[in-house]
């Protein structure tokens, strides 16, 4: 994997000027750091309405369900809320956040498609009624409920060319689909779709039309005697975002997908699932050196934030982020950044060119907001980081301890 892009001095500036969340200069992450202490991530609510509505634009007729799971914000949900967004949900916990903020469960679908009944009675209780499904086990799952519920038939698409490929772990193979509606319609289970998920990340849209076009031949082969005609396909997510520079816009991207829905026939009702495309370029990380240290060639920068908390997508989602050191001076050398933990693999960067940095220095990372504070730790009892957030809803109620509001 290339490293992560690095600038410094007038290109820093330039850098910071152009992001639709930053603005302004070196200057201006001090003042924050000096109001609200360090590490910081800004949330800009303002680019979660613009990106739901580029991608709403691009695919003019999909019913969009934001994925919570991407980043688990009440300004994001109540933001997304207002917009008309529905909700992909798959725990408890994400339907916990639903009802503290009043979102009414006919907006929602639970895609999971590992379920205990537990949960399945929880999100019933919520009101949620659409269910994801992919082998017969999950299936019988749904017997005590079947005249309370529609169910999607999930199934796989590898994918190698996706960041993640998401039909590893869920899906059942094509050949299967017939066997397993059959399997619904003997226990007369509604099955009212199918689903799948080409994976995170992916470079371009052709694995979502090979997906729609076998889906269509699926519904198009449905027995007259089923239990009712599958009338709903969801294409899951994968929508990718620009971290290099070398993604496609939106509405290129997804021109094959709404070439390949518009052969569908009328009453299909088309559903997605957007997660990282609607919430990674609304939050920026600012991050603080706090030591450093000549070790052979290399001089470390140690930073208050890591891999172990913000940072954490380096892990979990494989990917890198772009970082900006508005603060370095000098003639650039090979430099390591590394995170507070006591853990050497708490590395953010490794022979990245850096000017020199002082202690006191920041670091800004955009493209921050899609798998980063949603899968931070507090390993070593430090504690996750503190969330600025600008132009969420006014009515909104910001309870979380690292949550803080900002003008």
């Amino acid at each position: 994997m290339s490293p992560p892009a690095a600038f410094d001095g007038p290109a820093a500036d330039r850098a910071l000027a152009a992001h639709p969340t930053l603005g302004g200069s070196g200057s201006d992450w001090h003042t924050l750091v000096e109001q609200y202490g360090s590490p910081l991530l800004l949330l800009d609510c303002d680019v979660i309405r613009r990106q739901y509505r580029k991608l709403a634009q691009a695919l003019p007729d999909v019913d969009l369900h934001y994925a919570i799971k991407a980043l688990p914000s009440k300004a994001v949900i109540a933001t997304l809320a207002e917009e008309g967004c529905g909700f992909d949900i798959a725990t408890n916990g994400e339907i916990t956040l639903l009802e503290e903020l009043f979102v009414g469960a006919r907006r929602t679908i639970h895609t999971h498609p590992i379920k205990r009944d537990a949960d399945i009675r929880r999100a019933l209780r919520y009101g949620c009624t659409t269910f994801v499904v992919d082998n017969i086990d999950e299936l019988e799952k749904f017997l005590p409920y079947r005249h309370r519920v529609g169910l999607l038939l999930r199934v796989s698409f590898p994918n190698p060319s996706a960041r993640v490929d998401l039909s590893r772990k869920f899906g059942c193979a094509i050949e299967d689909v017939h066997e397993l509606l059959a399997a619904a319609d003997a226990r007369r289970i509604h099955v009212k779709g199918l689903s799948f998920h080409v994976g995170s990340q992916v470079p371009d849209a052709s694995a979502h039309v090979l997906a729609i076009e076998r889906c269509a031949e699926v519904m198009a082969t449905r027995r007259r005697d089923a239990v009712a005609p599958l009338s709903i396909i969801d294409i899951g997510g994968g929508f990718p975002v620009s971290y290099d520079g070398n993604v496609d816009d939106i509405e290129l991207f997804c021109a094959p997908i709404r070439q390949a829905l518009a052969e569908l026939p009328p009453r299909v009702r088309i559903l997605a699932e957007p997660g990282r495309y609607i919430a990674a370029p609304s939050m920026t990380c600012v991050t603080t050196v706090v030591g450093r240290a000549q070790r052979g060639s290399r001089i470390w920068y140690y930073l208050d934030d890591g891999v172990y908390n913000s940072f954490s997508g380096q892990i979990f989602d494989h990917t890198r982020y772009p970082l900006i050191a508005p603060d370095a001076k000098g003639e650039v050398r090979p430099s390591v950044l590394a995170g507070p933990t006591c853990d050497s693999i708490d590395v953010i960067a490794e022979d990245i060119m850096l000017g020199e940095m002082e202690i006191g220095d920041v670091i800004v990372a955009p493209m921050m907001g899609a798998y980063t504070a949603a899968t931070a730790t507090t390993f070593n009892s430090l504690p996750k980081t503190t969330i600025l957030t600008m132009a969420a809803p006014v009515t909104l109620e910001l309870e979380d301890s690292n949550v803080v509001r900002i003008a």
